[in-house]
C-alpha cells in the first residue's frame, strides 16, 4: 500500500490519545478529533522527498478562540500541520499510519513544556564563563525540576490545580507558604498559617510522602 497516497474526500481517521504500541500509551480513540495525511498535496518546490505533512483538527478551546482563522471560524475546528520524513519505524507495528505519527509528535511536544520547565527552575540563568560553573548550576536546575515533578506525581496527582502547575504556581501555593517554625519539649514545629488557602494542600503532600515506603 502506498502510505503517500491522499485519502478519498470525507475520509478523516479518528486521532488517537496515544501510541498504542508503546508500553505507557493505551492508544484510545479521541471524540471529535481527526486527523488525515496530505502527502502528495503540496506543490511547493524545494521540500524533501519523503516529507510527509500530517494534518488534525480539534474542536478548539477557550485559549484557541482569539486566535483562529477565517477558516477556522468557519469550519468550527483548529488545524494544525505536522511535517515528517518517518515513513515507519523498526519494529513498530501500525507506525506508518497517520494517526500514529500524529500522537507521536504531540507526545514528543512536552519536550518544549520540560524546558520551559526548567527554565523556570534556574537555566534561565545561564551562561556563565565559567564551565564549571554552567555544569554545575545545569545539574542543580534538573534537580530541582525533578523534585518538582516527583513531587506532584507522589503527592499532588489528584489536586486539580496543582497536578499540572507551573513552577511560579508551586513556588506560591506550597514552596513559599506563611510559616514558623518553633521547638517546643526538644521537637520541632512546623506552624502553618490556618487561613492561607494551600494548607490543606501542603498537608496532604507532607503526609503522602513521609508515608512512603523507605527505598532499601
Amino acid at each position: 500500500m502506498d502510505h503517500h497516497r491522499p485519502r478519498r474526500a470525507g475520509h478523516r481517521p479518528p486521532a488517537r490519545d496515544g501510541l498504542g504500541s508503546l508500553p505507557d500509551q493505551d492508544g484510545t480513540l479521541q471524540e471529535d478529533y481527526a486527523v488525515a495525511e496530505l502527502s502528495g498535496l503540496s506543490a511547493r518546490e524545494g521540500w524533501s522527498r519523503g516529507l510527509r505533512l500530517i494534518v488534525r483538527r480539534v474542536k478548539p478551546s477557550r485559549r484557541h478562540l482569539a486566535n483562529l482563522t477565517d477558516f477556522e471560524k468557519k469550519t468550527g475546528f483548529k488545524y494544525s500541520v505536522i511535517a515528517t520524513n518517518i515513513r515507519k519505524m523498526t519494529r513498530i507495528p501500525g507506525s506508518h499510519q497517520a494517526q500514529w505519527l500524529d500522537a507521536l509528535h504531540r507526545h514528543h511536544a512536552v519536550v518544549e513544556d520540560r524546558v520551559r520547565t526548567n527554565k523556570a527552575m534556574g537555566l534561565h540563568n545561564l551562561p556563565s564563563k565559567s564551565f564549571t560553573v554552567n555544569q554545575g548550576w545545569m545539574l542543580a536546575a534538573n534537580l530541582a525540576a525533578d523534585l518538582d515533578a516527583w513531587l506532584r506525581l507522589l503527592a499532588l496527582h489528584d489536586q486539580d490545580e496543582l497536578a499540572d502547575a507551573e513552577p511560579d504556581t508551586m513556588r506560591f501555593r506550597i514552596y513559599h507558604l506563611p510559616a514558623r517554625l518553633a521547638t517546643h519539649a526538644r521537637r520541632r514545629h512546623l506552624r502553618l498559617a490556618p487561613d492561607w488557602p494551600w494548607t490543606a494542600a501542603f498537608v496532604l503532600a507532607w503526609q503522602r510522602l513521609t508515608g512512603l515506603t523507605t527505598v532499601t
